[in-house]
């Protein structure tokens, strides 16, 4: 076995697994506060990306103005989606909730369709092309600034979580009704959630857009970030990080051993049975809550 390759395949992978956790921790936020699995954070990760990209060409300023203007947009435009679209909703059956999800993913992308075409623009946040190496192993720059960032943003949140707004957001996930009862204002609650999901979304699509370009295929991060979201559990912002590093380092990985056998497209392969795996052996993921309902 050559084992730079191996490294080179796992740290690689590991640091790609991170940049999905960005995406994941936006599921785990929503979820986390509200107890509302999120469909649509892939659509909203490239509609993020979108926004950077229009403030900047549209009002001629630096990548570095404009996406701080875009995170204050997509705060808004995640208070405007709970607002209009799902705060009626509140109290219906959960399926319900899902399928409105799955509807703003849908909307989304056909707006952003309709709006920018199809063909995938460039991004640059003016991440060095020259190699960096360990070792004999090199890295992705992309992938390492991606990884700083996840890593940066989730000790954020685990400090948010901790503060009297965060205890407040996981008292509404916990009881409704009971948050009702005590003066908190869950709607204003969950549209906070929303409005920081948002926000995690647009500096995803900004990380994954200077990686592979802004296009619809932004979207398909969902699969990723919904598999590390339920593999580390859905309520874990720590479950996200961690479950992230093991889907990277798995699908890179395998992927680059069964790629050159079966002529490519085993990463989704990869993703897709960890998933299934997930929900069929360890549903409430590696480290999220084991709740059982007594009736």
């Amino acid at each position: 076995m050559d084992f730079s390759l191996f490294a080179e395949l796992a740290i690689n992978g590991a640091l790609s697994g991170l940049m999905y956790s960005l995406v994941a921790m936006g599921i785990v936020i929503i979820y986390k506060s509200s107890s509302v699995p999120n469909l649509a954070q892939g659509a909203m990760t490239m509609l993020g990306a979108y926004v950077v990209l229009a403030i900047a060409n549209g009002l001629g300023v630096s990548m570095w103005v404009a996406i701080p203007l875009a995170m204050g947009t997509m705060f808004f435009v995640g208070m405007g989606i709970e607002r209009v679209a799902l705060r009626r909703l509140a109290g219906r059956p959960i399926i319900m909730i899902l399928m409105m999800t799955l509807g703003l993913d849908i909307f989304i992308r056909a707006t952003t369709m309709a709006i920018w075409g199809g063909s995938g623009l460039p991004l640059s946040i003016g991440i060095s092309d020259d190699p960096l190496f360990l070792g004999p192993v090199l890295l992705s720059r992309a992938y390492v600034v991606g990884a700083v960032m996840a890593i940066a943003l989730f000790l954020v949140l685990m400090f948010f979580f901790r503060t009297r707004r965060g205890i407040v957001l996981r008292a509404i996930s916990d009881d409704y009704i009971a948050s009702w009862s005590i003066g908190i204002s869950v709607e204003r609650g969950v549209a906070f959630s929303w409005a920081m999901s948002s926000v995690l979304a647009t500096t995803a699509g900004v990380l994954w857009g200077s990686v592979q370009g802004v296009s619809q295929a932004l979207a398909l991060l969902l699969l990723k970030g919904l598999t590390v979201a339920v593999l580390g559990g859905l309520d874990s912002i720590g479950g996200a990080i961690l479950a992230g590093l093991l889907l990277g380092l798995l699908e890179g990985v395998a992927s680059g051993y069964l790629d050159p056998l079966v002529g490519g497209g085993s990463r989704d392969l990869v993703v897709a049975t960890i998933l299934i795996l997930t929900i069929l052996i360890r549903p409430h993921g590696l480290f999220g809550r084991h709740d059982i309902e007594r009736i």
